[in-house]
């Protein structure tokens, strides 16, 4: 353990969603009023895994991701178990219900820079209920990709301009170990 471990956590700035911190020699970031995210691998009858896209402002670009959503933000979830946040979060984001969710257990995407944890969903069961797009002006975009090219359609959406989420890395891991 480094001596920063046993140093104060110092609020710098606290905003709605996000708070930054100060421990020790260490600046970070974290979630604020204890949101934290559900991710969601939502893989078809078809071996199609569901995927979407949405502009994010901190990179300037939209950017390739599994679904996701926060747990928590909003008065009326607060208190929700994650199951039922990714759950909802997979029909808003995608159009897809998932007959069951099983949990995969909790990640932490930078953990140099962010304490924020998430925890990862497998969707079984798909069925197609809707369009999706996300609510309000999220202008999600949905993809549905055959696993078995997975590794070209990255390397596709990647040449076309778009961020590639960390969180894609679980479905290349077969392509990186080979």
């Amino acid at each position: 353990m480094t001596a920063d471990a046993d140093a104060p956590e110092e609020i710098m700035w606290e905003g709605r969603f996000i708070t930054t911190k100060r421990r020790g020699r260490w600046e970070y970031v974290g979630r604020a009023r204890g949101i934290h995210a559900a991710v969601i691998l939502a893989v078809d009858e078809d071996d199609h895994v569901i995927l979407v896209d949405q502009y994010r402002v901190p990179l300037g670009r939209r950017c390739i991701e599994l679904p996701a959503g926060l747990v928590g933000d909003h008065d009326e979830h607060e208190g929700e178990d994650p199951s039922v946040a990714a759950a909802r979060e997979l029909e808003e984001e995608t159009g897809y219900r998932a007959g069951r969710m099983e949990k995969i257990g909790e990640f932490f995407s930078s953990p140099g820079m962010v304490s924020e944890s998430f925890t990862l969903f497998r969707a079984h069961d798909l069925v197609k209920i809707g369009e999706g797009g996300g609510v309000d002006s999220e202008d999600i975009v949905v993809h549905r990709v055959p696993l078995p090219g997975i590794e070209q359609a990255i390397a596709a959406y990647r040449e076309d301009g778009y961020a590639i989420d960390v969180k894609i890395l679980s479905l290349l891991g077969p392509q990186l170990l080979g």
